[in-house]
């Protein structure tokens, strides 16, 4: 027989196995200011009647066109004064609470109407599918901003129909995503199975197929967004946005155009605001799509 010697510290402390790591939520740096900014412009934009130092009309004619501090301005208007002596920083404050308003309202409008429009084409099929999808390739052959333009100098322009108006932007790329997944989901069986118990379609596409996709709206939301902003300021601009006395992002741009070379301060602080909440946006939908994308992962 062999004499085998045991360690005394092997027996003592037995092997413990460690179980893998889990994966952890990587957010890159650039996410990470998007998401800082976004959140600014959140607060920015909900407290804007807080955090405004001065009314967005009032105006200070002795101070016209005063620059910013770092052009040797002073601390009573830290961004400078426009044309009328109004402080550009509380003009800011007021047009970024406008822009997302409007943006928001009209993204959610276009989601609301393309995903209805899909989830019809996808239940009735047939002749109800047909005209939809002809519709759908109507909308995208159109240039919209042609169309915009004819139906406010047509009908005028006011808010309510402002965003509507936007709204109508878009709303073909939710249609087409609502009917593709709902017509996946009906050939995987689970919506004609609760279907088959009795469901109501309203249940069984806002229960069933719409928790399922809601992902992927999202995403689309999320790369919408910044369009209808860089829309909303180049019909602004052009005069057919927002109309004073209240004031938008686009509305400050196409004012301080004509004081470029005397105060391009007026111009350029809507415009990096304008630069850094699209790209901040598009950051962010980029980075969700390849989080909530299956096949990304």
């Amino acid at each position: 027989m062999s004499d085998t010697t045991l360690d005394p510290a092997a027996i003592a402390s037995p092997v413990v196995v460690t179980p893998p790591a889990r994966k952890r939520l990587r957010v890159p740096p650039l996410v990470i200011l998007a998401i800082l900014w976004l959140a600014l412009m959140l607060f920015t934009a909900f407290a804007a009647e807080l955090i405004s130092p001065f009314s967005f009309t009032a105006m200070d004619l002795r101070n016209r066109l005063s620059p910013p501090i770092g052009l040797g301005g002073e601390w009573l208007h830290p961004l400078g004064t426009d044309e009328l002596g109004r402080d550009v920083l509380s003009r800011l404050i007021t047009s970024i609470r406008m822009s997302l308003l409007i943006a928001f309202g009209a993204t959610v409008i276009s989601a609301v109407l393309g995903v209805s429009l899909g989830f019809l084409a996808a239940h009735f099929r047939g002749l109800v599918e047909q005209a939809v999808l002809a519709l759908v390739d109507f909308q995208a052959a159109m240039p919209f901003l042609i169309l915009a333009l004819a139906v406010l100098a047509f009908f005028g322009n006011s808010l309510p129909l402002f965003i509507c108006l936007l709204g109508l932007n878009g709303w073909e790329r939710y249609a087409r995503i609502a009917r593709g997944l709902a017509v996946s989901a009906g050939a995987q069986g689970y919506a004609a199975a609760v279907r088959q118990l009795g469901a109501s379609p309203w249940r069984v596409y806002g229960r069933h197929v719409l928790p399922n996709i809601a992902s992927t709206l999202i995403v689309s939301m999320t790369l919408a967004f910044p369009e209808i902003i860089l829309l909303e300021s180049g019909l602004s601009f052009l005069g057919l946005g927002v109309q004073p006395p209240m004031t938008s992002l686009g509305n400050m741009v196409g004012y301080g155009r004509e004081y470029l070379t005397r105060a391009p301060w007026v111009l350029l602080a809507p415009s990096a605001i304008i630069v850094l909440t699209t790209l901040s946006v598009s950051l962010l939908g980029d980075w969700l799509r390849d989080r909530l994308d299956p096949t990304l992962r």
